[in-house]
């Protein structure tokens, strides 16, 4: 039955590839129901059904046809609205995204703040066609550049360069604890790929390799925004506090519509 539903939803393949026409009419932006309020109506409906782990299962659902996890998305509007962010020459943001799978934070990102400009990358070839393909659809390729990158190979973020230091970087990353990738739901492991999903031992691998980016890409006093594991927001400050070197802090921590602590806002001190 979940399989059948997590089908019917408009999963594309490749790694969380979902098409922007099957999900956009439920973004919280668009003013219907809230993320809780769907999320209790697909466990009732799941408990009813008999579907276990009904409430896991429609958190995870629910969070893909929002667009990656739209809670995320959520913040770095507020952040930039309020002007807590630096702002482009252009008049707004220069956004790097790490890991865009579809697209989904990016082009929401994008159709929120009109003057912002994007860098998107992905080492999936399947990521970047459904991005690409995502942006066209909502007419936004004017805005996005969509490049095939993988951030763990030495000296990858020269080629992100030419574009200049970013005002924000974004991330989705894969954060789950390798020791907990046998633990997961069935229909989860049937339907994503691992290497979008395992974040090697602590779950810390890409993230680290996304923070040290920073001195590289970043502006001063710019901001990373990343998603990650409730047991992450503890292990990434000592990690900073290990790294003076990067002039990284983590100034706040915002909890998931679930109350657990899932998303980290990190900036770079000035000089």
């Amino acid at each position: 039955m979940l399989q059948a539903l997590l089908s019917g939803l408009g999963r594309k393949g490749g790694t969380r590839g979902w098409a922007f026409s099957s999900w956009q009419p439920y973004l919280p932006l668009a003013g219907l129901l809230s993320a809780t309020e769907v999320v209790s109506h697909w466990t009732a409906v799941f408990e009813k059904r008999g579907i276990p782990e009904a409430q896991a299962s429609s958190e995870y659902i629910v969070a893909h046809v929002l667009g990656a996890k739209t809670e995320l998305v959520e913040w770095v509007l507020k952040e930039v609205t309020q002007s807590s962010c630096p702002m482009g020459a252009q008049g707004g943001p220069l956004i790097l995204e790490v890991g865009c799978g579809s697209g989904a934070i990016s082009l929401s990102l994008l159709s929120q703040l009109p003057q912002s400009r994007v860098i998107a990358v992905d080492k999936g070839e399947a990521a970047i066609c459904l991005t690409q393909e995502n942006a066209q659809r909502l007419r936004l390729l004017d805005r996005i550049q969509i490049v095939p990158l993988d951030v763990t190979l030495e000296g990858s973020w020269s080629h992100l360069l030419p574009w200049g230091p970013m005002d924000l970087v974004v991330s989705n990353p894969p954060y789950i604890f390798h020791q907990d990738m046998e633990q997961l739901a069935p229909e989860i492991r049937s339907y994503e790929d691992p290497v979008a999903l395992d974040g090697g031992e602590e779950g810390m691998d890409i993230i680290t390799h996304i923070l040290a980016l920073a001195p590289w890409l970043l502006k001063d006093s710019g901001s990373i925004f990343l998603e990650v594991d409730p047991r992450h927001p503890e292990l990434v400050g000592s990690w900073l506090q290990s790294r003076p070197d990067l002039s990284l802090d983590l100034v706040a921590v915002r909890k998931d519509f679930c109350g657990r602590p899932r998303f980290l806002h990190i900036r770079r001190s000035g000089p």
